[in-house]
């Protein structure tokens, strides 16, 4: 079943009525060839989704009854944010749409000194906007009851300031110690609290800049032997982190 994203306003749950309006009319009435009386569901961002059919379609908006309401547990129990690293080509939108797959709360874009890609001014709005996109995309198809944000870039310093404000942060180093270290580490994080997760570029975070991080209040952790890619070492983490905090739901 087809999923939307809307803002509190536009759910009137007393009448039992929510009005879909922008570019979502013109996909459900031209693209997906929905009809009256069809079914789909409907987030705001909250806790609660709601299965509705389609009332009718206006010029501008598409009026939806609301069948029932419920409060399903898609949502990890801890906000995960993925400091990643620049990468090249079309890499960061792979990255954002398996990061939303799997349970991110926010992206955050860095530019790090090893990066190739520069973005700023008008180019970065621009990268940005497609980036959001991608993840709300992922998130109608993943069933998440919310639109992760991905952030403007941010510098690598500016990034650390934002995880400090985190409950934990785990930058994946080769030279980090072994598993038994880092099994521990991701044992020690429990649900409800925030974690931040620092992915390098192509060619891997300097040595300064991992140094920044561990005064910042980062813990090194080892994702194995294998060297990862940058477009897989994030979803590797993120993939531990969600069995972890889903096996720990009550």
């Amino acid at each position: 079943m087809q999923r939307f994203f809307v803002e509190p306003y536009q759910i009137q749950e007393e009448e039992h009525r929510i009005s879909i309006t922008g570019g979502d009319v013109n996909h459900i009435r031209n693209v997906l060839r929905m009809k009256t009386g069809e079914e789909l569901w409907i987030s705001d961002g909250g806790e609660k989704e709601y299965c509705c059919t389609i009332e009718s379609f206006e010029e501008e908006e598409v009026i939806l009854h609301i069948l029932y309401a419920q409060e399903p547990e898609y949502e990890l129990p801890g906000k995960i944010y993925l400091f990643q690293g620049l990468p090249k080509a079309d890499k960061m939108e792979l990255i954002i749409q398996k990061a939303v797959e799997l349970g991110a709360y926010s992206v955050v874009p860095v530019a790090t000194k090893r990066c190739v890609v520069k973005l700023d001014g008008a180019k970065a709005e621009k990268k940005t906007a497609r980036w959001q996109q991608i993840a709300e995309s992922a998130a109608k198809q993943s069933k998440r009851m919310l639109v992760p944000e991905v952030h403007s870039v941010m510098k690598f310093k500016d990034a650390l300031a934002l995880a400090k404000e985190l409950d934990v942060c785990l930058v994946p180093y080769e030279l980090a110690k072994g598993m038994k270290e880092t099994k521990a580490l991701i044992e020690k994080i429990e649900p409800g609290q925030s974690i931040g997760i620092f992915i390098g570029p192509e060619g891997g975070f300097e040595e300064e800049e991992i140094q920044m991080a561990i005064e910042a209040g980062a813990m090194p952790v080892t994702l194995g032997h294998r060297i990862l890619r940058t477009e897989t070492a994030g979803l590797a983490i993120l993939s531990v982190l969600m069995f972890h905090l889903e096996g720990d739901k009550k």
